[in-house]
């Protein structure tokens, strides 16, 4: 049944065949940041961080990442970020006057600190819209942690919460081949993107440069040149061919290789989106029928293909697992951020009642909690993939893991990345459905009367908070 899959995904992405066994999931937020911090403590050659942004205050990150710099001469560092998140609150301490100091330490020949720019947000636009609204024309969103040989694969950000209270997913590849493949498609970006250069003069201690030697000209001075020469670049890495020559079937476990680069593409040859589309379809033909599926978004609003493909599927005993109001990272925020919790929660009825409107529903629509963000204890819910079981299996043989969450947004205006799995290995099957139940602990199941109780019904307000979730909500 796998093969069903394989020979239609193998037209869609690049891929790598390796052993189950060289990949490792990690379960929580501070599992995450001691794997992390001590793979970057033993980097021999290179440490690549690609990421939305690092938190202000992550200074223990930063000496960690210095500590290694220091042991090892010829490390080098190259860490990506976007340049309207990781300058947001300049010129009081950021993102970008976090990091610039490495560069003053230990110079531009070991670091390389850059700063994506959508082409989307250029002129008069730029000029007006105001910061955190700007974010809405689209971000460098990838979540890709490389060190030497290994690269951790997430949805997870560089901030305090991401590493204690905030549930995400973390994925470690041991390879050569995926490792240096998302070093190209970082390295790529990176000359497609800002030089964060350190400057005593300036009050934010950095300057934003355009190095002669990027593969484009910035996107502030000629937006239409910059993604015409961005599509000619991506498109010869993105594509099946691209790995096409190196893949060893010998091994049990295939790794489809995701990128959506929709804003730097035209024509848009993005893989992901493609790629869920084939696996849902398939999951659409009475052969699957005994076959079940799991996913998950913290902010619950998938992209209207996927939604619609979700429904139509055949497949039995099915899950969503979403964040519950209290878990979602905006619950009782002041302003009008506060009311993101109520859009989502209008989201999730509206899928129920579709679901349940079937001859046969099969979704089991569940929410996750633990705690009540912003209270003692409390966390926020972060995580989002797909995991598909065949032929009656508790356990699955394919996973999708990434950055993406799986919005109209992820697939139109953000740079996404992620990987798909697909194994015939008993023991990584079994990992992924530790994964898979694990986050299912602190969710609970709700029906169609929970959206009934006074508590959660959603007020005239509402539509106003739908416009958040369409331009800024998926930009975390």
């Amino acid at each position: 049944m796998l093969g069903a899959f394989t020979n239609e995904l193998d037209k869609i992405a690049p891929k790598f065949e390796i052993d189950g066994s060289k990949i490792k999931i990690l379960r929580t937020p501070s599992e995450f940041y001691e794997t992390l911090k001590t793979k970057i403590l033993a980097a021999e050659d290179r440490i690549f961080l690609s990421t939305l942004y690092i938190g202000k205050t992550e200074h223990e990150l930063i000496t960690t990442i210095q500590q290694a710099l220091r042991a090892k001469p010829n490390l080098k560092l190259s860490i990506l970020t976007d340049a309207l998140r990781g300058t947001r609150e300049s010129p009081e301490a950021s993102c970008a006057s976090l990091l610039a100091p490495l560069v003053t330490e230990f110079g531009a020949e070991r670091i390389e600190i850059r700063m994506y720019h959508t082409p989307n947000l250029t002129g008069l636009r730029k000029k007006y819209i105001p910061k955190r609204f700007n974010e809405g024309w689209g971000l460098q969103h990838m979540k890709l942690y490389g060190v030497d040989d290994e690269l951790i694969i997430s949805g997870a950000n560089l901030s305090n919460d991401y590493f204690t209270n905030r549930q995400d997913r973390y994925h470690v590849f041991s390879s050569k081949e995926i490792t240096g493949y998302f070093s190209e498609v970082h390295n790529t970006i990176s000359r497609l993107s800002f030089l964060v250069t350190p400057s005593q003069q300036e009050p934010a201690g950095y300057t934003l440069d355009w190095p002669t030697a990027n593969l484009a000209p910035s996107p502030l001075e000629d937006a239409s040149k910059y993604k015409a020469l961005s599509t000619s670049i991506l498109s010869h890495i993105i594509l099946p061919s691209a790995t096409s020559a190196t893949t060893t079937p010998s091994k049990n476990t295939t790794i489809y290789l995701l990128t959506q680069f929709t804003q730097l593409l035209k024509p848009d040859t993005s893989t992901e989106l493609p790629l869920i589309t084939t696996l849902l379809s398939t999951l659409s033909a009475p052969l699957y029928r005994s076959s079940s599926w799991t996913f998950t978004a913290g902010y619950f609003n998938p992209d209207p293909t996927l939604q619609t493909l979700l429904l139509s599927t055949t497949s039995q005993n099915n899950t969503i697992i979403t964040a519950s109001p209290e878990a979602n990272g905006f619950f009782n925020s002041p302003g009008i951020s506060g009311l993101l919790p109520s859009a989502y929660t209008l989201l999730s009825r509206r899928f129920l009642t579709l679901s349940n409107a079937r001859p046969s529903p099969s979704i089991t629509l569940k929410e996750w909690r633990r705690g009540t963000v912003n209270l003692p204890g409390g966390w926020t819910y972060h995580a989002k993939g797909l995991w598909i079981s065949l032929n009656g299996e508790k356990a699955p043989s394919i996973s999708i893991v990434g950055s993406s969450n799986y919005t109209k947004r992820s697939y139109g205006l953000d740079l996404e990345v992620g990987a798909c799995i697909v194994t015939s290995d008993e023991g990584l099957k079994g990992r992924l459905a530790e994964e898979r139940d694990g986050l299912q602990e602190f969710a609970r199941v709700v029906g169609e009367e929970e959206f009934l109780r006074t508590e959660r019904r959603v007020g005239l307000h509402v539509r106003v908070a739908m416009w958040i979730v369409k331009v800024v909500g998926g930009a975390l």
